[in-house]
């Protein structure tokens, strides 16, 4: 799979977890672990930028920037999925909520990402 694709089904997929989130928030269950979750390289994309990226791909000036902002949006995720999952629903929806640090670093991915995709 190439660059562009690679990073456009990361971005659908990372747009996910929000929803992701808000169903453990809900329910207080999750089909994965908050420690899992913190790892940035169990996730499809996460494995790419790891593992299998095109060593040429690693050579964007995008690409440190995306691999911290990924890594720090796993953290961050995983860090509200054990708040969701201890049952504090108050504070893991204020953690996702409009202005949370998951919503700055969300938002940051996606635009980084998509400048990257701009610059192929």
């Amino acid at each position: 799979m190439s660059t562009y694709d690679e990073i456009s089904k990361a971005i659908a997929a990372h747009g996910q977890w929000k929803n992701k989130l808000r169903n453990a928030i809900d329910t207080g269950k999750c089909e994965s672990t908050p420690a899992k979750v913190k790892q940035d390289n169990n996730c499809s994309f996460g494995k790419w930028l790891h593992g299998r990226i095109d060593p040429q791909a690693k050579s964007s000036s995008y690409y440190s920037t995306v691999v911290n902002l990924h890594a720090d949006f796993h953290k961050e995720a995983g860090s509200i999925l054990e708040v969701a999952l201890s049952g504090d629903k108050n504070s893991a929806s204020q953690r996702i909520g409009l202005g949370s640090e998951f919503s700055r670093l969300s938002a940051e991915l996606t635009k980084t990402m998509k400048a990257w995709q701009d610059s192929l």
